[in-house]
């Protein structure tokens, strides 16, 4: 095979596969409206598609329907139908729209999501439980609740091995065991052991796999960029945990960026300024969002989002099969925990990560639509200024609403911290 046609055949396969993935995804959530079949509402922290998947249930992950609805530029009516039916303005973008869709039958741009029959909600977010609460009053559902323990010491998370993890686990475990009941009575199927381990045999391939990819953005140049073909692998991630596709379309990524690794091929053709992405994308305008900062030669190689909106799975946690339900709990313990401590303290990690991914300066974007990712952005820049002397740049949008997002400002500011990057970087080589 010619190198060119390799390349034809590999490169820019995860963004296309992982469109088609997504299609199919929708399709399929279109199908079970139409045919009654019951659906599990989940939240990308905790999700515990691990058991779902073991009941058959289709799942429908309201936020990546919510963002849907904001990429494709119709996110404003939706808004204005769930302010008009007497939700805040002030309140979360993902949450109004969500409603929005519910009071429409379920129309979506992207096709009919069908009504849950259960609803799982964490505590990983402080408004999933009232969000959760919205769709058992409309429908009168059971509403499952998991509750994680956070990390608790100042140096960090338990480990396993300290009876505090091991009691945190067991927690988690009995309340596992008090879904799967769940799941029995809803879905009138028993739980299966077996096919509990098949699901977890393909999530770890895909967990395995999606942090070899990050890593694999360490190279220079960076093969992908962080905030938006990370965001396509990430809803991939997301839906199709546990199973055999997604599996496979993690196989093929990273096969695809280990081949630009190997052969120098950037996701920017003239690559100046590495970057770190600390919050949630501006969805409303997210390709010209990207476009201030390429057009500068900067490229997004991390990306706090794709630690936490990924619940935990970039850790590259695996079960272990011959003790699944144990091995689940530890999983979802370890992994739910990593994603709030990388959306509260992303100084953190990105501290660490300022050698290993080369990084030029860190972009803190904070948005009106969501106070759990935001409140606390302000700190922990100051934070990361404070142990590094890296060029930070705090810029201010949403992830829902146009009417709070101003591109010239957005660009007036990316601009100047562009410009100061330059002349940065001008003193050090003088």
């Amino acid at each position: 095979m010619s190198e060119k046609r390799a390349a034809d055949g590999i490169v820019g396969r995860g963004m296309t596969s992982g469109s088609d993935l997504f299609r199919q995804w929708f399709d399929r959530l279109t199908a079970a409206a139409a045919s009654g079949d019951k659906t599990a509402y989940v939240f990308v922290m905790g999700s515990l598609v691990e058991i779902l998947h073991v009941f058959d249930f289709p799942v429908s992950f309201p936020e990546i329907n919510s963002l849907q609805t904001a990429v494709k530029r119709v996110a404003h009516e939706y808004l204005n139908q769930a302010e008009d039916y007497g939700y805040s303005p002030d309140i979360c973008g993902y949450v109004k729209a969500d409603v929005a869709v519910q009071l429409r039958g379920g129309a979506h741009p992207m096709g009919t999501l069908p009504k849950p029959a259960l609803a799982i909600a964490t505590n990983a977010c402080n408004t999933y439980v009232k969000w959760a609460e919205i769709w058992e009053r409309l429908y009168h559902i059971p509403v499952f609740t998991l509750d994680v323990p956070g990390t608790r010491a100042a140096g960090g998370q338990t480990c396993p091995g300290d009876p505090d993890f091991a009691a945190d686990c067991a927690y988690v475990k009995g309340q596992l065991q008090e879904l799967i009941a769940l799941c029995e009575r809803v879905s009138g199927k028993k739980f299966d052991i077996d096919r509990l381990r098949e699901v977890l045999g393909y999530a770890n391939q895909m967990s395995v796999a999606w942090r070899r990819v990050i890593e694999l953005n360490k190279s220079v140049p960076a093969v992908f960029s962080a905030l938006t073909e990370g965001t396509v692998y990430l809803g991939v991630a997301n839906g199709f945990r546990g199973t055999a596709e997604g599996a496979a379309y993690f196989r093929d990524l990273v096969e695809e960026m280990e081949y630009k690794a190997a052969r120098g091929l950037g996701t920017i053709e003239n690559e100046k300024y590495r970057l770190a992405f600390v919050g949630v994308p501006c969805y409303p305008i997210f390709r010209r969002f990207n476009e201030m900062f390429a057009e500068w030669g900067g490229v997004f190689a991390s990306s706090t989002y794709l630690w936490f909106a990924s619940g935990g799975t970039s850790l590259g946690f695996e079960y272990d099969l011959t003790r699944p339900l144990e091995s689940l709990a530890e999983g979802v313990l370890i992994s739910v925990r990593h994603a709030m401590d990388a959306m509260f303290h992303p100084d953190r990690s990105l501290a660490a990560d300022l050698e290993s991914f080369k990084l030029d300066g860190v972009v803190y974007h904070p948005i009106k639509s969501c106070r759990t990712v935001s409140t606390g952005l302000a700190d922990s820049r100051r934070a990361l200024m404070a142990r590094t002397n890296v060029p930070s740049l705090f810029i201010e949008s949403d992830m829902m609403d146009k009417r709070v997002v101003s591109e010239a400002q957005l660009k007036n500011r990316i601009d100047a911290f562009f410009e100061g990057l330059a002349t940065r970087k001008q003193a050090a080589r003088a």
